[in-house]
């Protein structure tokens, strides 16, 4: 699990691969290529469509590995997302279209129905509610508010202080001022707070850059995908929301007895 890290006074959790399992299918849904195929009225094939969503996706997820190693990466605008990486070559009407429904859009391929919370978060986060922790999501994504609507509907938003969202900031992971916005909403400094997330090159360098108190690797299919990165370790590793609980209460009791 890891070692001996200082007790938190607050927590900032990733959502994909710490709050949620979410798979990364980059084949385009067929509701979404309906969906597209309605919005500019017929003016680009389906086949089309089907295709260039999913070069898109395969286009947009390189931007985003590239861009984690800028010192402070910012977010893209859907509009600019869907213009960039999907509909650059569409006719003009077609482009236009798509421009002026790109938030709903972006929400609609964001939104993943094989999102399911992941093992032991629920008893984490009420753990921590118990013991007085505030918590905040930190997340980069395309579309923040269907995160956040699915935390809701899985009755989990309650236990969070505040939400982060990359599309709604302007900031990506590892921009340290992400963790820094998140530490400033639930009135905990930076360096009281435990980071978690799944990625190295992402989150382990966001909590290392902003300067927490423990950065926490939580095992996802994303992490095993990573390169190591020689430089980044975290002060933890866990597999679930069972690992996060049983790392709390490590944390307090070595507290309580040192």
């Amino acid at each position: 699990m890891g070692g001996m890290v200082r007790t938190p006074r607050g927590l900032l959790l990733d959502f994909g691969g710490v709050l949620v399992d979410a798979p990364g299918s980059l084949a385009a849904a067929p509701e979404m290529v309906r969906r597209l195929g309605a919005v500019v009225g017929g003016a680009v094939p389906e086949a089309r469509i089907a295709a260039d969503l999913t070069e898109g996706a395969r286009a947009y997820s390189r931007w985003r590995d590239e861009v984690s190693g800028a010192a402070e990466p910012v977010e893209l605008p859907p509009a600019r997302v869907w213009a960039d990486f999907v509909t650059h070559d569409w006719p003009e009407t077609a482009r236009a279209a798509v421009e002026r429904e790109a938030t709903p859009l972006a929400y609609a391929w964001t939104w993943r129905a094989e999102w399911e919370v992941r093992p032991g978060i629920p008893e984490a986060l009420r753990a921590a509610a118990e013991a007085g922790l505030p918590v905040a999501v930190v997340s980069n994504t395309l579309c923040g508010a269907a995160h956040r609507d699915f935390l809701a509907a899985v009755g989990l938003s309650g236990l969070f202080v505040a939400e982060f969202y990359s599309d709604e900031t302007g900031l990506r992971k590892p921009n340290p001022r992400f963790a820094q916005l998140a530490a400033e909403a639930i009135g905990v400094p930076i360096e009281e707070c435990w980071f978690v997330g799944d990625s190295v090159h992402r989150d382990v360098a966001c909590a290392r850059r902003a300067g927490v108190a423990a950065a926490v690797l939580m095992r996802s299919p994303r992490t095993d995908r990573e390169e190591p990165h020689p430089e980044l370790r975290p002060d933890a590793r866990i597999e679930d929301g069972h690992g996060l609980l049983a790392l709390l209460n490590e944390s307090r009791e070595t507290y309580r007895t040192g």
